[in-house]
């Protein structure tokens, strides 16, 4: 297959952050009195804060809103982030390969907040690789919605089916087949038991990326 564009997930595809996120959310809801879990991290994984954390405060009754406790996860998540970025294995080499052989546009989609990816971006020095960067919460709808993906695309003013997601996540993958993307996943330690079926590729590490371009 021949893509013109490549959309890059962030958290646990460029950036090591699934655990990170996991620790903040379980620190945010234990200070309401509740036992945040690996099967509650599974489920949101790929998801926008701001829809986790209204189904979090409509399953357990919190007396904070969903965008209250969005705010709280927000700021002591990027705390965390300035003081210790963390980059997946294979990052930036493989945006570097990639970038030198200009063979395919780049950009970045995430369900993360703006300010969150920023501080990612910035942390790591990440900005000079994307033409187009998306959060979710600019669009509709978050993943597994194709909001961000088609309007990344749009951004690019390139066709979706022109367009590889690399995703880590079954939301993500699912959001990405949704637009009419190919996908290739890279499953972190986070979504390895995740069922990615339908993806188009199935990658043990981002620099395999660079064995199917």
């Amino acid at each position: 297959m021949s893509f013109s564009a490549i959309i890059f997930d962030m958290d646990g595809v460029l950036v090591d952050s699934e655990p990170l996120a996991m620790e903040v959310m379980r620190r945010v809801m234990a200070e309401h009195g509740v036992t945040y879990t690996e099967a509650d991290n599974s489920e949101f994984i790929g998801r926008t804060t701001l829809e986790e954390c209204r189904v979090l405060t409509a399953r357990y009754g919190l007396a904070p809103d969903a965008r209250e406790l969005t705010r709280r996860y927000v700021d002591t998540l990027v705390a965390l982030i300035r003081e210790r970025p963390r980059p997946m294995p294979g990052v930036p080499e493989v945006l570097l390969t990639l970038r030198e052989r200009a063979s395919h546009r780049m950009a970045l989609a995430s369900s993360a907040e703006p300010v969150v990816i920023a501080t990612n971006v910035r942390a790591l020095d990440l900005g000079r690789f994307f033409e187009v960067i998306v959060s979710g919460v600019e669009v509709a709808r978050g993943k597994p919605a194709p909001d961000v993906f088609l309007e990344t695309a749009r951004r690019l003013d390139v066709s979706p089916p022109s367009c590889l997601v690399v995703e880590d996540s079954r939301n993500g993958l699912l959001a990405a087949k949704a637009a009419g993307m190919a996908c290739a996943v890279v499953p972190c330690a986070s979504t390895r038991h995740q069922d990615f079926s339908e993806a188009d590729y199935r990658l043990t590490a981002l620099p395999d990326l660079l064995t199917i371009l």
